[in-house]
């Protein structure tokens, strides 16, 4: 069905056969005219057509409770069970919307129906995934010898039972303790068994199929996202909470429910959730983390250019749930009527205990179900979760025709009314300040509006000599010329007008130098068009601060924001600006960015782990030239963002594969046979701004049988095109550039080899064919992506090659000839501090012949991949005196941080003298070992 002003009439046309009652065909017409969906539904299940038409009927039909569809269907009839499902949810939301078009229910009595419907197609449905693996697989039983349920709980709005109309439904899976099926075929551990059916689970409520879907089922609110195990135990999940649980785990579990309720387990599991979710004392905490919520959500908006959405905007509908769940988190933990799933519940709870003002919950109330009734109206017109009002004319008019509602203007006024009412009070629960009044610079405004020549406005800079003065004031010019080139428009000039004033007395304040002032302009350039961007610098001084300084002290920094503005969003807090994070807090942030991504939308993932790998990069490089991060530290930092950033890539790249072509033999998702391992800079714990990734791909496939999927493959081949998959997801070049160049030539016989390889046979190549220069890449080698099973493999595969017995002469003369081949290609410049004598390749180079020369007689010098903790086992092996270990530490650190500071800021890298120092120490020891 075509969906296009006259999509109303065609479905009209196909129901012309079923016999009408006198004046019905206008009712009809109303009917099709507001909803796609709707006419989609009443064409599929004519049978429903006279039940819509009649109004007492369609109340009838609304207040009887749902039943199990699948009462009466053969367990092992898929096919049937998956229409069932999907015929009954299109049947029950047609009616519940047509009682919202004839106005027969209120919006409360809507969302609870919406509601209490997906809960009874969630239970049909695992009532049915439990019974077929209980069929196949046996019972699981609890401590009391009872059958053992998965319980399921149902998160957001589903979990309050105020759904939407067309929603995902965010799940997570648990079951009491851990046993084994008893009574079936073979003996399942419970963790299997509950995967089973959780897995069966989803497919019955996601899969598309002719008849539709049930529910777009979304698992990423689980304990480690989708990285981690599908069904926990409680137990396991205790822990998490525990240890690891974030401040945004606590807003989500806040509406958490438990959905097929068995009581015992039910409470035993809401008990364990309960010290997490509220604290014993006034939690304030929940404020600030609330702010660090709105601002991911307004970066967002940002980003995606997101205009009239009534849910994620200001004054949306998440506005509403941040006030009431952000007071909940507050006392709930001392008050318990506060602990409550339901916002409107909630919000009752908040006036008896004088948290908000009757005056105040019932505005609340009022808004939040008005903005819930339009979003309602919304998703029911082409059954999709949008919060978007609609720009186009016709999408407007079956927004009106659901709501009944004739006026446009009078709607989108109510709507933004309501809205700026939300924002006001969400302002005052976090205690928002407004910027302040920025004062009127006139100087700033003279100079960007006046059409005097540069040299008369340079006067009006009494603080810079002439010189400076007036390559400012061409610099703003030039700037102003810009402005009038492109479609900057009435707000984008008004912001401009404002923030060029406020910049250039920062500028003047912070005594910067005026080559600032070009830099920052740069990064105006590129945001001039987008409003937005101009609004957060304005209305927020200290990201605008931050700015100036980040440009002041460096060049790099100001090209990265110029190039990619949406990292402006990471200079509105300058706390969390310079405050980096560890390994665990990286995949937690990431987690945090895909969350608000759908997961089959591939471009918006690639932007997003983009934007994500960016933002982070940016937090080091103010960190580090702030001087808040050591040198050794930033490298760190760089690596464990590439380890975190290309692991979700190979699930990204794993989770499309297996999704096409099925998983390979002996492969699993918890195990899937694949590696990569890290060489270079990445292997060494030392990347770089800007290095590229050495990376190896090995698998343990030895199969030449297909995969499982409805397109099976070779399932070695199907290891080369997950490879394959894994470089184009990180190489492509998309809006936010490229991920991480990534380099594969250190695999066996380069270029010309498997992108993909058999550890054996990589192990085979290292120990038969294998230039020496090859062994000394594999000192700097880690495997950073990959099961236990094949990390154990890898260590003892690299252990064997390097502590091999090697001639000393042999190895000596290898190593020389290398290192003068390298001169000879890329040249042996006084200032190239890599290649020249005395520089970080020899340097490496002399790790690299002490772990292969000694390896076999000192375990130690091939323990770590990174040269500072060779060198320390070196000098504990007595191969290297304390005074030389030392002097090749620090020559590797400035060195190093050479490398660092001429990215960041070229002004400030080491001196001349201390340069020639540090190469001199190296050059030293290496004539010592290599006479």
């Amino acid at each position: 069905m075509t969906q296009t002003n006259d999509y109303w009439q065609e479905a009209f046309a196909q129901l012309q056969g079923t016999e009408l009652a006198p004046g019905s065909q206008q009712q009809l017409t109303a009917l099709l005219k507001a909803s796609l969906f709707l006419g989609r539904t009443l064409c599929q299940q004519p049978e429903l057509l006279q039940l819509v038409l009649d109004k007492d009927a369609v109340v009838q039909a609304i207040s009887q409770p749902c039943h199990d569809p699948l009462s009466r269907i053969e367990l092992t009839d898929e096919v049937a069970i998956f229409s069932k499902l999907r015929r009954y949810r299109n049947r029950a939301l047609a009616l519940l919307l047509t009682a919202d078009i004839y106005q027969l229910q209120t919006t409360e009595q809507g969302l609870a129906r919406v509601s209490a419907l997906a809960d009874c197609l969630i239970n049909s449905a695992y009532h049915w995934a439990y019974q077929l693996q209980q069929q196949q697989n046996g019972t699981p039983y609890d401590a009391h010898d009872k059958p053992m349920p998965m319980l399921i709980l149902g998160m957001g709005k589903l979990g309050g039972a105020e759904l939407n109309f067309s929603s995902d439904i965010d799940l997570i899976f648990t079951y009491p303790g851990h046993g084994e099926t008893r009574g079936g075929r073979r003996a399942l551990e419970h963790q299997q068994f509950f995967t089973k059916v959780g897995q069966k689970l989803i497919a019955a409520l996601h899969q598309a199929t002719a008849d539709g879907f049930v529910y777009r089922v979304d698992m990423r609110l689980r304990p480690f996202g989708d990285s981690g195990p599908l069904v926990l135990s409680f137990a396991a999940l205790e822990d998490y909470y525990q240890e690891q649980g974030r401040d945004w785990e606590r807003y989500a579990l806040l509406k958490a429910r438990v959905l097929n309720p068995d009581q015992q387990h039910a409470a035993e599991l809401q008990q364990l959730l309960k010290p997490f979710i509220y604290r014993r004392y006034i939690d304030f905490s929940a404020i600030e983390s609330l702010r660090r919520m709105k601002q991911l959500i307004e970066q967002e908006n940002r980003r995606r250019n997101r205009v009239d959405n009534i849910k994620l905007g200001a004054g949306g509908i998440r506005e509403v749930e941040f006030v009431v769940q952000t007071l909940q988190l507050i006392r709930g933990g001392r008050i318990p009527q506060l602990q409550q799933q339901s916002l409107l519940k909630a919000l009752q709870g908040l006036v008896e205990h004088e948290m908000l003002t009757p005056d105040q919950a019932a505005e609340l109330k009022s808004d939040y179900l008005f903005l819930r009734k339009v979003e309602q109206a919304l998703q029911g017109i082409d059954d999709k979760q949008t919060q978007t009002l609609p720009a186009d004319p016709s999408g407007r008019a079956q927004l009106l025709a659901t709501l009944n509602i004739a006026d446009w203007p009078a709607l989108h006024q109510q709507i933004v009314d309501t809205m700026a009412r939300v924002h006001q009070q969400f302002k005052l629960v976090i205690d928002h300040e407004d910027s302040p009044e920025q004062e009127e610079l006139g100087v700033g405004r003279l100079l960007l509006g006046s059409q005097l020549a540069a040299a008369d406005l340079a006067e009006q800079l009494e603080w810079l000599d002439t010189a400076s003065a007036i390559a400012l004031v061409t610099d703003l010019q030039a700037f102003r010329q810009d402005c009038q080139k492109r479609s900057v428009g009435p707000r984008g000039h008004e912001f401009l007008s404002k923030l060029v004033p406020v910049l250039l007395h920062l500028i003047q304040t912070e005594q910067a130098d005026t080559l600032v002032l070009g830099r920052v302009l740069g990064v105006f350039r590129q945001i001039m068009t987008r409003t937005a961007y101009l609004e957060l610098l304005y209305e927020n001084p200290p990201a605008l601060q931050q700015l100036v300084k980040l440009c002041t002290q460096s060049g790099w920094l100001a090209e990265q924001l110029a190039r990619y503005p949406m990292l402006l969003d990471e200079l509105i807090d300058p706390e969390q600006l310079y405050r980096v994070a560890d390994k665990a807090d990286y995949q937690d942030r990431l987690r945090q960015y895909l969350l608000r991504v759908p997961e089959d939308d591939l471009e918006l993932l690639m932007e997003i782990l983009r934007q994500y790998k960016q933002a982070q990069q940016l937090r080091i490089a103010a960190a580090d030239i702030s001087g808040a991060l050591p040198l050794m530290q930033v490298s760190d930092h760089l690596t464990w963002l590439a380890e975190v950033v290309m692991e979700q890539v190979v699930a990204l790249a794993w989770q499309q594969m297996t999704a096409r072509y099925g998983l390979p033999v002996g492969a699993t998702d918890a195990d899937r046979g694949f590696a990569v391992v890290a060489y270079g800079k990445m292997g060494g714990l030392e990347l770089g701004y800007g290095s590229d990734l050495d990376l190896v791909f090995l698998h343990q496939c030895d199969s030449l049988d297909s995969t499982s999927g409805d397109k099976p493959i070779d399932s070695r081949q199907f290891y080369l095109k997950l490879a394959q998959r894994v470089l184009h997801l990180a190489t492509t070049r998309t809006n936010s550039g490229v991920l991480y160049e990534i380099d594969t030539r250190l695999r066996p016989s380069g270029n010309s080899g498997l992108l993909a390889i058999h550890i054996d046979t990589y192990f085979q190549y290292l120990q038969q064919e294998a230039w020496t220069w090859e062994r000394q890449a594999l000192v700097r080698t880690r495997l950073i992506i990959g099961s236990e099973r094949m990390m154990s493999c890898f260590w003892k595969i690299r252990a064997d090659i390097i502590q091999q017995q090697r001639d000393p002469l042999q190895l000596r003369n290898d190593v020389t000839a290398m290192r003068q081949k390298l001169r000879t290609h890329h040249g042996s410049a006084d200032d190239d501090v890599k290649y020249s004598a005395g520089g970080i390749v020899d340097l490496e180079f002399i790790s690299q012949y002490l772990v292969l020369a000694h390896g076999h007689s000192y375990p130690a010098l091939y323990r770590y991949s990174d040269n500072i903790r060779i060198l320390d086992a070196a000098g504990e092996a007595g191969l290297l005196s304390a005074e030389q270990v030392t002097a090749l530490q620090q020559a590797y650190q400035l060195l190093r941080g050479w490398g660092h500071r001429l990215t960041l800021a070229p002004a400030r890298v080491p001196t001349e003298s201390r340069l020639a120092d540090a190469r001199s120490a190296v050059h030293q020891v290496w004539q010592i070992l290599f006479p």
